[in-house]
């Protein structure tokens, strides 16, 4: 006879394939037809609000696995707080101005930016950004971000072009700007100034030289026993030859000794700790010291240029150490920023004869014209012909270049707007406001107070035309500037009205007030000024052109969340800003992550082939894995990505998919309405295991809290693996299967798999979110329920209802003996008694005085089934013992539900199943015959 029709089998429409790729679009496409977003935010609209600040990034190319790994995370917290009571809006940014679109776009015309007109080069950008803005939009709503994808804050709107001209208007009132040359980092290919955060270091090999400085007479007299006519040296280390034309000075420490050494029939002065390393380097003949000076008795005396015409004036820097070189430091103010506040305080030029494309200038003849790089193998060959090279070395090191070109940077001293962050207390003000900020994970708080402690003045100038203008004018007469914060509020009203767009079309007496004078001339004439803003100073006043504009002034967002490379970029000029104008941090708390890297731990790029686009992964695999691997990663350390790890995700995803199968289709017909088992009727081992459900979703929900995704990745996986597929789906299935639709025990585990289903799929959804959204549209759901799982809440019935430890301490020895049995069944299938565990008979004789006991005396009855046995016979015995016999079961095997019965055979009717098949046959009105 075939029973198959009388059991109640898995029935469910959700698939076990997922085809993810195929039905991801076509979900996203349910979602913005329904303004499910729209939806979300009305029903929240009262609750308490929660902001995270989307980070701008680049509107200048496809998204890639770094850009995916931000916007997933923040979907994750979005989602998460919107389904746990607060009103959370996501308003996606861009960063639409800067050298990135003018390089993308010169390279797409084929042309440089000055063979066009700047109205006509503007316009190319705008449309280049605002095309890019559109592709990326779509690009992570494949992803299945959430959020205002059709408001979103750009840093080309008019409206956030007044607010940057506002905020330099308070910068300006702040007393804080001025203009001055020194040095800057400076890229030679884009031709401008370069933020901090938008150079990046790459190990080079340079020449490495010690350079002899002849002493001046006063240097000499401090020297006893110097002969008249022996040669004496301060000798000098550098790795950047091209700079030594522009050296003005020697630093030494004030407080260091300093040896005067003779080698070979020449002395050299270098500091006393480094003179046996010195004479290493050098390959010297073993010296002999003649005197030790301190350096501060030196200061202000004279040594000879090796090969300039001009003295080289011996200063003081608490900078100099004896970690490498001489510790006598080449100093060229116009090429370091050690080296200009050195010279600072001695009244030295910040000189630096480079020109805006890297090449001497007519200031250095027998260079003039050639980039500086170039020429250092020249100056070296030259040092030695002069006789004022003692060494040379080659030397790998780290240097810096251009984020962009990746090409080495030169340091060099230009005029340019900056803002002072000491004489206006800003650095001191930052430096106290962020230990107030929460930084996760909080190592980040000591990066960005020692980036703060030691950043420069605040570069504010930038000479590109793809931007927001610093609003300062030039006298034509006297070229005096003026800065005047009144006249920059009337132009950022301007700018509401026409965009920064207006500066550059306008004349300046649109521009400036009828009857402005100079103040240094008195002269009315005046010319604009060319230089664009720094554009992390345009984001870094998003929270002004965002958050505030949306919230009110006095808002302090909640959350920012970037890569770590932030905390020397919008981070920082977020916070740098804000003190200025707010005399506060923008954010409460502060969120960062690590870069994404290869399955080898190698940075991801194309040079080295192993960049995957992520529209590759996503045809491949689909956004769901891409969302798991942002889950499955501790995020605060690099990300690993290879199709290795994919592939693993792929394995976990389709476990995770199965349990939710299995649920869906064993709820076949479920009303939660009529079918709910209140949990006092409950039997134990579903009690149990929804006391265990509470567990894991109170500890998803800190994970959730606290960002530590991982866990939610973890906890999940080893929930549904572990306590659900490996244990309580898995000994259901009797229960499930055999026993007639509404009996009470199958009502009870049917409610327990209802209270899973729905608890596990409101609480995967920020993560799984497509997969959730498919599983909630096939299970059973009230008439209350919405039509879309983002529009629920977080279980929060479960403690209340089902939390019992002393029922999870009776399991957990249940559990014990459970184990126990196993490995006695183990032996007898190994040693072929039973195949199957429903071949099996265990005995299990325990002492009264076992710390099991109590539990086996009150729920033994419950082994059979978590043993998955056909019978299970409890024996007491005094003591602490605890022992098993397992065997073959006795009787016939059961043709319905597999259990080895004696019944079997008993029954007229059925003679092929036991006693228990047969009752629920007649109860179904299942006749013999039908059953043949």
């Amino acid at each position: 006879m075939n029973y198959k029709e009388t059991l109640n089998l898995p029935r469910t429409k959700f698939k076990m394939r997922a085809g993810l790729p195929v039905k991801e679009p076509l979900r996203i496409k349910e979602w913005d037809a329904g303004a499910l977003y729209h939806r979300i935010m009305e029903r929240n609209a009262d609750k308490p609000r929660f902001i995270l600040h989307d980070g701008p990034p680049y509107a200048n190319g496809h998204i890639h696995s770094g850009t995916v790994l931000n916007k997933i995370l923040k979907d994750f917290i979005v989602k998460h707080r919107n389904m746990t009571g607060s009103f959370c809006e996501y308003i996606p940014g861009w960063d639409c101005h800067g050298l990135p679109v003018e390089n993308n776009v010169e390279r797409e015309e084929g042309r440089s930016k000055d063979e066009f007109s700047i109205e006509e080069f503007r316009t190319k950008c705008e449309a280049y950004a605002r095309r890019f803005v559109g592709i990326q939009r779509e690009e992570f709503k494949r992803l299945g971000v959430l959020g205002l994808w059709e408001e979103p804050y750009l840093t080309v709107d008019k409206s956030y072009e007044a607010t940057i001209a506002r905020e330099f208007g308070k910068v300006v009132e702040s007393g804080a700007l001025y203009k001055r040359k020194r040095p800057v980092y400076w890229c030679a290919h884009p031709v401008t100034a370069l933020a901090d955060a938008e150079v990046e270091y790459e190990d080079l090999t340079s020449p490495s030289i010690w350079v002899k400085f002849e002493m001046g007479d006063e240097v000499r007299a401090k020297i006893p026993g110097l002969a008249a006519d022996t040669k004496a040296y301060v000798v000098i280390w550098t790795t950047t030859p091209w700079t030594l034309p522009a050296n003005l000075a020697i630093t030494l420490h004030p407080k260091l000794e300093y040896s005067a050494v003779e080698s070979g029939g020449e002395v050299y002065l270098v500091a006393t700790d480094l003179v046996r390393r010195f004479t290493t380097d050098c390959s010297l003949a073993p010296p002999r010291e003649l005197a030790i000076v301190k350096g501060a008795e030196l200061e202000g005396l004279n040594c000879r240029h090796p090969f300039v015409d001009r003295d080289s004036l011996i200063i003081m820097g608490d900078f100099v150490s004896i970690e490498t070189g001489t510790g006598c430091v080449h100093t060229a103010p116009g090429h370091g920023a050690d080296d200009y506040e050195a010279g600072l305080r001695y009244g030295l030029e910040a000189y630096a004869p480079v020109d805006d494309k890297g090449k001497f200038t007519a200031e250095v003849p027998e260079y003039a014209g050639r980039f500086v790089f170039e020429t250092d193998e020249d100056i070296v060959e030259m040092l030695g012909r002069k006789g004022a090279l003692l060494a040379r070395r080659d030397m790998h090191h780290s240097y810096p270049v251009c984020q962009r070109c990746k090409k080495p940077i030169v340091f060099r001293a230009t005029s340019q707007w900056f803002v002072d962050i000491d004489k206006t207390g800003i650095r001191k003000r930052a430096l106290e406001i962020i230990p107030e900020v929460d930084w996760i994970p909080p190592r980040g708080e000591q990066r960005i107070l020692s980036m703060v402690e030691t950043r420069p003045d605040w570069c504010l100038s930038r000479q590109r035309l793809w931007g927001v203008p610093i609003i300062a004018f030039y006298c034509k007469k006297c070229d005096e500037p003026l800065l005047d914060a009144n006249i920059i509020y009337g132009v950022a009203d301007l700018f509401e009205q026409e965009g920064a767009a207006s500066w550059f079309a306008r004349p300046v007496s649109k521009l400036v007030p009828a009857g402005t004078a100079c103040q240094a001339c008195g002269h009315d004439d005046f010319e604009k000024e060319t230089d664009i803003v720094d554009v992390w100073f345009e984001s870094g006043v998003s929270y002004a052109a965002t958050i505030e504009k949306r919230y009110g002034p006095e808002t302090v967002t909640d959350l920012y969340l970037e890569g770590s490379d932030q905390h020397r970029g919008w981070f920082q000029s977020s916070l740098l800003e804000s003190v200025i104008s707010r005399d506060r941090a923008p954010f409460a708390s502060v969120l960062t992550h690590g870069f994404v890297v290869d399955g080898d731990g190698r940075k991801i790029s194309k040079t080295l082939g192993n960049f995957v686009p992520p529209e590759e992964i996503i045809n491949k695999y689909g956004a769901e894995i891409y969302r798991l691997w942002v889950a499955a990663e501790n995020y605060q350390e690099d990300v690993r990505i290879s199709d290795e790890v994919l592939k693993t995700l792929v394995d976990a995803y389709m476990k995770i998919r199965n349990t939710f199968r299995f649920l869906l289709g064993n709820l076949a017909g479920f009303d939660p309405a009529t079918d709910m088992v209140p949990a006092e009727e409950m039997a134990p081992l579903d009690r149990y295991i929804v006391h265990r459900l509470d567990g894991v979703v109170q500890r998803l929900t800190t994970a959730y809290e606290n960002y530590r995704f991982h866990e939610i990745f973890q906890l999940t996986t080893k929930f549904f693996a572990v306590e659900l597929s490996a244990f309580y789906l898995d000994l259901l299935k009797d229960r499930l299967y055999v026993l007639p639709v509404f009996s009470a025990d199958r009502r009870s585990a049917r409610t327990a798999l209802y209270e899973i289903l729905s608890a596990m799929v409101r609480v995967l959804a920020p993560v799984c979110s497509f997969t959730c959204e498919e599983v909630w549209s096939h299970m059973p759901k009230g008439e209350d329920d919405p039509d879309s799982v983002f529009l629920t809440d977080f279980p929060g019935h479960l403690t209340d209802r089902y939390h019992d430890e002393e029922l999870a301490e009776s399991f957990a020895r249940l559990l014990e003996i459970r184990e126990l049995a196993n490995k006695e069944m183990e032996q007898k299938r190994r040693d072929g008694v039973i195949g199957h565990s429903l071949d099996a008979d265990v005995s299990i004789i325990i002492g009264d005085e076992h710390p099991a006991y109590e539990a086996v005396n009150q729920y033994g009855g419950l082994l059979r089934e978590m043993l998955i046995v056909s019978s299970v016979r409890l024996e007491t015995v005094p003591g602490e013992s605890l022992t098993f016999e397992a065997g073959h079961a006795p009787g016939e095997k059961c043709g319905r539900c597999w259990n080895w019965s004696e019944s079997v055979g008993g029954d007229s009717d059925f003679e092929d199943v036991c006693a228990r098949c047969g009752d629920i046959l007649r109860q179904l009105n299942v006749q013999p015959a039908a059953a043949e």
